[in-house]
């Protein structure tokens, strides 16, 4: 597991890292955007809580689009992507995102904390089926 943070994120630079350190996140878990998007390619999920333009593929690939030229997270490159959101908001640009039309992104809306909660909670049980229909 990766924690990938762009530049911009969070309230001021470098907030997102705080939030991060906060929760226990060690800090080699903590990537920038330029140290993990090359490995987006090869990530088997990526879960995306609460972004919006700082994920929008329109950034590459969408010349008429105003974030055109912004950096982003290259999320939509895993093979699944998850997006928890509270709801169907654009981000401060007012952009609608590509991502979230994407076959390989599914939306969660709710809270995000609750969110990841039941999506932990799901994974255990799981593992556990797997691990009795094993035995």
């Amino acid at each position: 597991m990766k924690f990938a943070i762009h530049p911009v994120a969070g309230r001021m630079p470098g907030h997102m890292n705080v939030l991060l350190a906060e929760a226990g996140v060690p800090y080699d878990m903590i990537y920038d955007m330029a140290d993990i998007n090359e490995a987006f390619a090869a990530t088997d999920v990526a879960l995306v809580i609460g972004a919006n333009d700082v994920v929008n593929p329109a950034a590459r690939t969408d010349k008429s689009s105003p974030i055109y030229g912004m950096p982003i997270l290259d999320a939509d490159r895993a093979r699944q992507v998850y997006v928890i959101k509270r709801g169907q908001g654009k981000g401060y640009s007012g952009v609608e995102n590509e991502l979230f039309y994407a076959n390989n992104c599914a939306m969660v809306y709710g809270d995000a904390q609750a969110v990841l909660t039941q999506m932990v909670q799901a994974v255990k049980e799981v593992e556990v089926a797997s691990l009795k229909a094993a035995a």
